[in-house]
């Protein structure tokens, strides 16, 4: 960007808050420091001078935490890297490993086997808890069940599932014996899906009756016959009876072709013992997909090896995960953050388990869940703890939060005023382990650290190895202002390929082709060069800038001031840019109930020509400090046209604000080329975009 941002300047010095010396000296970030200096002679007084070591010497530091950490490797590796070049390079070739092997080593630790791994809790199940024996007897008996069925190595697992434990087990099982998995959340429509599991040819589907959500039964059967229907290589359906006990599938027979229907409970009651697959470092783990909110999703594979190596180092390290911490994050089958949370099984965390809608019956339902649970972590997202904030809840004061060491959050970027919510509302004393990476790199740029202060907006430093830099338009790093986020060295658990991607054009394409040699991310980043270590803030995605006569900002600045008023709940701006005319700048904002004035039908092309309260929904004198905070904190360049109000702001499963896609409706383009409405979580929100945008056609 060519606008040098002051944001970090009107941050304060003064950190929310520093780790007691009693925390910092019992984080996995000071014993593996210890480690270094003990085993390796290295030693570091500063966290940056850590940093940069492990992005200065990546073969070092990968090679130190594979020894640190222990891995289960059935053979060794014959070199840490091979090259450095992206894409292409190889890590740790030679070794053979496996991902559930490492989920599930802390159940045959000795007094283990009785302690929980999985406590779960939905609208449907007030309370179940699985034990990691319980855990590893299942999965033995599943991966046999799916060995049975002819599931091979490299063979497709895949599962349209909500966040359950029967999800988990399924993951182990399929992974543990070397086939590829890959899910989505039964909330999904069966187009969507299709979009994904149309591109990996899986074998074996697990799949669910229904689910329970906000009170509401819904049944997914039909949903789940056609998918069976439209994937001609489903062989088997292993089917969950969630919603209801009694409920089975039907008839799957399609033509000549019938296909086996196993239910999970026949899936897992004959024992066997768990027999995992010895696997090359970079065997293919899972698919994982882009939003597929314009196009089709990108099918992302990720390896055993780099997930592993990831999640000892982000979880340990950066998260301060220790061996019976109790973990939360709430999530879908669908966002890579449900993957996350499997993970924490590799550290030995007890994972929590919620599935259902977070706001019933009303917005305290997490926060009791983390308080009957007694959980060490929390993970969420910016607009839940925006809600939370508005809706006046304060869960310090009404439950019982003690146990929390670290509240998570993840998904979008959190103002600082959430920063000062989660302080004042719910714990004083917790690590805010703000994080930005994502599903493609399967890691975090970045993220937390235990020993480290924190600011108020900010991200606490770069994640280790992952060799983070802002860029400007000339491709070189900036500090203290607004670049392209970048990476500059590769990393063990980034994707190894998209799948059906022969000759990887489309995997260069995404990542490369801006900056060589360099991975570009698609965020607005400013790093931040502190006394403790450079941190950071995302200004949102550089392809959805607002470009005011050439100068260009980032969305996420924008929504900082805004939503920081009480009676706006939500925001959105799009900046619609036309040949040879001046940009507009509409900003679309969800009032509190009782803020808004009597909005008419929003698609009359008079909101343009000639706004007012009437028109838009929004009072003057809420415009008017609207649009003044923005002139104060940004600048009159950046001020919107006009404010709107409407309902809800589009937003993709994983709560993303669908910029993109309402820019290409508001500017014209065909709706159905515009906007996957399967992919989001709120398809009826795109409604009001569509009807304004046929309002100013006219």
């Amino acid at each position: 960007m060519n606008q040098k941002n002051d944001n970090a300047t009107e941050q304060s010095n003064a950190p929310l808050w520093r780790p007691s010396s009693e925390r910092i000296a019992n984080a996995g970030m000071t014993k593996y420091r210890k480690w270094l200096k003990d085993t390796r002679g290295l030693e570091f007084d500063h966290y940056e001078k850590l940093w940069q070591w492990s992005v200065d010497e990546l073969e070092d530091f990968w090679a130190s935490l594979w020894d640190y950490f222990g891995v289960i490797s059935h053979s060794p590796y014959k070199q840490v890297l091979d090259t450095r070049a992206m894409p292409g390079s190889k890590w740790f070739d030679g070794s053979t490993l496996n991902y559930a092997e490492h989920a599930l080593q802390f159940a045959k630790q000795p007094g283990n086997a009785s302690k929980p791994a999985i406590i779960f809790h939905s609208e449907l199940v007030p309370r179940a808890e699985v034990s990691w024996g319980e855990l590893l007897d299942k999965v033995g008996a599943l991966s046999a069940t799916l060995k049975t069925l002819g599931v091979e190595p490299g063979d497709r697992v895949v599962a349209y599932l909500p966040n359950i434990p029967q999800a988990v087990m399924a993951v182990l099982a399929a992974t543990g014996q070397g086939a590829i998995w890959s899910c989505t959340s039964p909330d999904m429509g069966a187009v969507s899906v299709l979009d994904r599991f149309k591109q990996i040819e899986p074998k074996v589907l697990f799949a669910c009756d229904g689910y329970r959500y906000g009170g509401k039964d819904i049944d997914r059967r039909e949903q789940v016959r056609e998918l069976v229907r439209q994937l001609p290589t489903v062989e088997t359906v292993i089917f969950v009876s969630y919603l209801d006990a009694n409920a089975d599938l039907g008839d799957v027979t399609f033509g000549d072709r019938k296909v086996r229907v196993v239910t999970f409970k026949d899936a897992i009651a004959k024992p066997s013992k768990m027999q995992f697959a010895a696997l090359p470092f970079a065997h293919p783990l899972w698919v994982v997909y882009s939003s597929g909110t314009t196009g089709m999703p990108k099918p992302i594979v990720h390896s055993h090896g780099g997930i592993v190596m990831e999640t000892f180092k982000s979880g340990v390290l950066h998260l301060d995960s220790k061996p019976g911490d109790k973990g939360f994050w709430f999530t879908s089958t669908t966002w890579i953050m449900w993957n996350s949370l499997v993970n924490g099984l590799i550290n030995g965390v007890t994972i929590l388990q919620f599935d259902g809608n977070p706001g019933f019956p009303d917005l305290t339902t997490l926060w009791r869940f983390a308080e009957r649970e007694r959980a060490d972590s929390f993970g969420t997202s910016p607009p839940f703890i925006a809600m939370c904030g508005k809706a006046g809840i304060n869960p310090r004061a009404q439950f019982d939060l003690s146990s929390l060491k670290t509240v998570g959050c993840t998904g979008s970027p959190l103002t600082e005023t959430g920063f000062r919510w989660i302080y004042e509302n719910v714990h004083p004393d917790v690590m805010l382990a703000c994080i930005t990476g994502g599903t493609d790199p399967a890691a975090c740029f970045l993220t937390s650290c235990p020993i480290l202060p924190i600011y108020a907006g900010e991200m606490t430093c770069r994640e280790l190895g992952v060799a983070t830099y802002a860029f400007d338009d000339a491709g070189k790093p900036i500090m203290n202002d607004v670049g392209e986020l970048v990476m500059t060295a590769p990393i063990p658990s980034m994707p190894l390929y998209f799948w059906n991607d022969k000759d990887g054009k489309r995997y260069f394409e995404s990542y490369f082709d801006t900056f060589p040699g360099a991975w570009r991310h698609g965020d607005w980043l400013q790093l931040i060069d502190r006394p403790d270590a450079v941190g950071g803030i995302i200004f949102g995605r550089s392809d959805s800038t607002i470009n005011r006569h050439g100068v260009r900002m980032g969305t996420s600045e924008l929504y900082r001031a805004v939503e920081e008023f009480p009676e706006i709940l939500d925001s959105l701006v799009i900046d619609l840019e036309y040949l040879g005319k001046e940009s507009y700048l509409a900003l679309f904002v969800v009032l509190r109930e009782g803020a808004a004035a009597n909005a008419t039908t929003a698609g009359k092309a008079s909101l343009i020509a000639n706004p007012s309260a009437e028109l838009t929904g929004v009072s003057p004198e809420l415009r008017k400090r609207a649009l003044d905070a923005i002139k104060l904190r940004l600048s009159a360049r950046h001020c919107p046209n006009e404010v709107f109000a409407i309902a809800q702001v589009p937003r993709t499963l994983s709560g993303k604000k669908l910029e993109v896609p309402v820019k290409k409706i508001l500017l014209g383009h065909p709706v159905e080329k515009s906007v996957n409405r399967d992919s989001m979580a709120n398809p009826q929100s795109m409604d009001w975009f569509i009807e304004f945008a046929l309002g100013r056609s006219r």
